[in-house]
């Protein structure tokens, strides 16, 4: 298959094939005219899905995100919406795709005369974007879904996974995230279902290392009194990790996502010290603050939001909030957190 989009043909053809999609799956498929009994998703796409299929950030001047797309696709086939999924697939085709791989730019802002004049990409967005994209291609019988997940798949592991400290390191991006011995990465970036979905359609041979020391990165990624992951982490030798200098060090918005992933993907051995945590600060009736400082202890002085609840939640078996608060990332959290 190839992976390189320089002509552009695959890419007027992916999107011509989604537009017919979309308008069979408006006319003539019988499930996406049933009505979506998901009520959660119905909530969510109404307050941030466009009907050109453009997910918007509400908390963050309306711009979109590959993240968004990703999770607007998966909340879509959950929900058994295949109109919907259409229109967000052919928008994030037409609009993210880079002319050069099968990623996708990570944001789009539509207040700019250029609104993705960045091309870097963010792996996290990608992975479920393939992921999803392999799971419709496959529910709804949509060859041009299944074919673009493998060149997704392709492109992350050739442009976003490196070998370096002898471990194989899953870029948070391709540009901006290698200096020398020093690489940055995200341990929310991991995102588990869909690497191990990825190792049964392409192989464990293919993804099996890079999950391996994925997690390995994650249990090395404990830092401070509690043991938290911060948001971002450097690693400069063999197993020698710390929280990277150029950004908070924080078990904050980003670094929420470890637990839910772990949680989703049954690695809950993985993050013992975040369960303990949050039990503690339950056990003392003490609100969880909604970031910690892993180098100095500090807490926000602010809980932590309906969505970060929703991944206590599911990580330590206790209640969710039930309705969907108007945040984009707070919703996404906890609708992630159902799945």
């Amino acid at each position: 298959m190839n992976l390189i989009l320089d002509s552009g043909i695959n890419r007027r053809n992916f999107t011509l094939g989604l537009m017919l999609a979309m308008t069979a799956a408006c006319n003539t498929d019988a499930q996406s005219r049933s009505p979506v009994r998901d009520s959660s998703w119905r909530t969510w796409r109404d307050l941030y899905v466009k009907p050109d299929g453009r997910i918007v950030d509400t908390g963050n001047n309306g711009v979109s995100h590959s993240e968004g797309q990703s999770y607007g696709l998966l909340f879509a086939y959950k929900a058994g919406d295949a109109e919907a999924f259409a229109r967000i697939a052919t928008w994030t085709q037409s609009q993210l795709s880079r002319p050069d791989m099968a990623l996708h730019a990570w944001r789009y802002d539509p207040s700019a005369p250029n609104p993705v004049a960045d091309q870097n990409n963010a792996t996290d967005g990608d992975l479920v974007i393939a992921w999803a994209l392999a799971m419709a291609g496959q529910r709804w019988n949509k060859s041009e879904y299944s074919a673009r997940s493998a060149q997704i798949r392709a492109a992350i592991r050739n442009h976003c996974v490196i070998e370096r400290h002898g471990r194989r390191l899953l870029l948070p991006g391709i540009q901006g995230f290698v200096n020398g011995q020093e690489i940055t990465l995200n341990p929310s970036y991991f995102a588990w279902p869909a690497l191990d979905a990825f190792a049964k359609l392409d192989g464990q041979q293919t993804w099996g290392p890079v999950i391996s020391d994925s997690e390995a990165i994650t249990r090395l990624a404990r830092f401070g009194t509690h043991r938290l992951p911060s948001d971002w982490v450097v690693i400069n030798a063999p197993d020698q990790l710390a929280p990277a200098r150029d950004k908070p060090p924080r078990f904050g918005y980003d670094a929420i996502r470890v637990p839910l992933y772990a949680a989703l993907s049954g690695r809950q051995s993985l993050v013992p010290d975040i369960a303990a945590y949050w039990r503690a600060c339950m056990a003392a009736n003490k609100p969880i603050p909604a970031w910690v400082d892993v180098v100095t202890g500090e807490e926000a002085n602010y809980a932590i939001s309906s969505g970060g609840a929703a991944v206590i939640g599911r990580l330590l078996g206790t209640a969710q909030p039930s309705a969907l608060p108007n945040d984009y990332y707070a919703a996404s959290l906890q609708m992630l957190a159902r799945y």
